[in-house]
């Protein structure tokens, strides 16, 4: 696959070349030769970033706004490299994440945490700071007007406190983020998209994320932009799979209530075997090792989620 996708509505979905292609997007809305950029990728989706500019005909100086959907490093690791390479661009954010954009030294233990310093490290580089005077705050309601395009922001958590998600005036359609989960196109099977929840450490809350899910689909979108990865349409039907698997989630946690090194393990496992039956069940034709491995980080991720949440309800 191309890693410049181009959708209708002035709409393009750019591979941050983040891990492995096909991992991660950013993705660009064009108006009137102004763009907004969505999410950031790390520091080295700059290069693909700029390439895209140009097969668009566009530079550097045509990004007006780069709008980060939370302050995740594999959302917003890149921004401050992004910043500094887009003078006229000005950084939006949920307001609970716009003082980690300023200063991300709390953004960088957290995800050290997660990782441990050497994967960090070689996930994410240095994580750059933005000037606060660049960067604008988002609550709920908040629009943007990107040369008369109208962009309006929704707090959705669930995934994250810190999480927005952007509607687009133009074409009706929703950038979600990590909201609506995780849908990789090697999975797609006759034209359908799979799609599979994201309950990643630390601020995950099933509650907020059913809600966040209904209020998505409240405004009908014909489609939907993830980070990982890019356009998802059946924006309802999908939206109950989520619905459906989050619980899933739920009950593969709640049956681990020793405590212990092992309750890692015993989570990621039944994880892995409820979306190993999910891609059976969807009509997958890959191997099960094959989606295993596709989903090897993420599983590790949403297992890391639900420790937390367990630990958070005792």
């Amino acid at each position: 696959m191309d890693s410049l996708i181009r959708y209708e509505h002035g709409i393009c979905a750019v591979d941050a070349d983040y891990v492995r292609p096909l991992m991660a997007s950013i993705h660009l809305v064009v108006e009137n030769g102004r763009v907004a950029m969505v999410d950031s990728g790390n520091n080295e989706s700059l290069s693909q970033t700029l390439a895209a500019l140009a097969a668009l005909g566009l530079t550097p100086e045509s990004v007006d706004y780069v709008i980060l959907t939370h302050v995740h490093l594999d959302h917003a690791g890149g921004a401050g490299a992004m910043m500094r390479a887009f003078p006229n661009a000005r950084l939006v954010v949920h307001p609970r994440g716009a003082r980690h954009m300023a200063d991300p030294a709390k953004l960088v233990a957290g995800a050290t945490a997660v990782y441990g310093p050497v994967k960090m490290r070689r996930l994410y580089g240095e994580v750059l700071p933005i000037e606060a005077d660049r960067i604008v705050e988002a609550p709920n309601g908040y629009t943007i007007d990107l040369a008369g395009r109208e962009l309006l922001c929704i707090d959705t958590p669930g995934h994250a406190r810190h999480h927005i998600c952007i509607r687009d005036s133009k074409s009706g359609h929703i950038f979600v983020g990590d909201t609506f989960g995780l849908s990789y196109r090697e999975l797609d099977t006759e034209g359908r998209q799979f799609i599979f929840p994201t309950t990643t450490p630390v601020q995950f809350d099933p509650a907020a994320l059913h809600a966040s899910l209904d209020l998505l689909v409240s405004y009908q979108p014909e489609a939907v932009y993830l980070t990982h990865y890019s356009q998802v349409r059946n924006v309802a039907e999908k939206a109950q799979d989520l619905h459906r698997l989050i619980d899933a989630h739920l009950s593969v946690a709640r049956h681990e209530t020793a405590v212990g090194p092992e309750r890692h393990l015993r989570i990621r496992a039944g994880l892995a075997h409820l979306l190993v039956d999910e891609a059976k069940r969807f009509g997958c034709q890959l191997q099960p090792a094959k989606i295993l491995e596709i989903y090897a980080a993420d599983l590790d991720l949403n297992a890391q989620g639900l420790g937390v949440w367990l630990d958070s309800r005792a």
